[in-house]
């Protein structure tokens, strides 16, 4: 019985996603309608597989009610970095309780990496990498071991970084392997985004009205005026773009915390 129990696991053992399966699903899905994307992954080749990732910011409940439709059961991560504010984290007890996911993850920052590297909890005046690092990156790490895809709630016009994003890429930053990541909104425009809130009846974050098109940790984040770049507000005043859950970043310390 044992024996046959280990040539089930080992059935069971998939490989990691490549290059070329990134390619291939890119090929096959672009262009398609993104609900009946979804559907076909969420209940096809990903079921069981895959998270979804949700900062629960300006523009999430329209990913957020798209998945929703398809898996409520979903394991659904928000990493609580700790310096988020009020507000995000009753919009996401909000949204998440009105479309009814039932598996809500969340994560926090290691209390013994903070207390080694942020003691103060002010790393983020001066080193916002290295705070990303140990608030965000790590925490989610940890959060997708066992999972071999995420779905992200990024879209090519957010910034000029983001332009150019696919469907599908390859996530490598991984100690577990290789993650398939998942951008189904990366052609949406905001007008479009709009639309299916009006349609869905769907909650507007309560900073979005105050200036906030992009919403992080409330250090980080300040008002966008009007003609800047939405994600202007993000990191204002450093060379600084992403947390480093999309774009790798190095913290200053020479020990890795993962």
């Amino acid at each position: 019985m044992a024996e046959a129990a280990r040539r089930l696991d080992t059935l069971d053992v998939r490989p990691a996603f490549t290059q070329a399966d990134v390619d291939a699903l890119n090929a096959r899905h672009t262009g398609r309608p993104t609900g009946e994307m979804l559907r076909d992954l969420l209940t096809g080749d990903l079921a069981g597989r895959v998270a979804l990732v949700s900062s629960f910011g300006a523009e999430s409940a329209v990913l957020l009610h798209l998945v929703s439709e398809v898996d409520k059961a979903i394991p659904l991560i928000f990493t609580n970095t700790q310096k988020m504010f009020g507000e995000t984290l009753a919009y996401r007890d909000e949204v998440a309780e009105r479309l009814g996911f039932v598996d809500l993850r969340v994560y926090r920052p290691n209390p013994m990496i903070l207390a080694d590297r942020d003691n103060t909890g002010l790393r983020w005046s001066y080193d916002p990498d290295g705070c990303c690092a140990i608030r965000k990156v790590e925490p989610l790490q940890r959060a997708l071991k066992g999972f071999d895809a995420w779905i992200s709630g990024r879209k090519g016009f957010q910034a000029g970084t983001r332009r150019a994003l696919p469907l599908f890429e390859l996530d490598v930053d991984h100690a577990d392997g290789p993650k398939l990541k998942l951008n189904p909104l990366a052609g949406w425009s905001k007008d479009e985004l709009n639309a299916y809130f009006d349609a869905h009846k769907l909650p507007r974050h309560p900073l979005e009205a105050q200036g906030y098109p992009s919403i992080g940790c409330s250090p980080c984040t300040s008002k966008v005026l009007p003609g800047e770049d939405p994600r202007s507000g993000r990191w204002r005043g450093w060379d600084k773009v992403e947390c480093g859950i999309h774009t790798p970043i190095s913290p200053s310390e020479n020990d890795p915390i993962f």
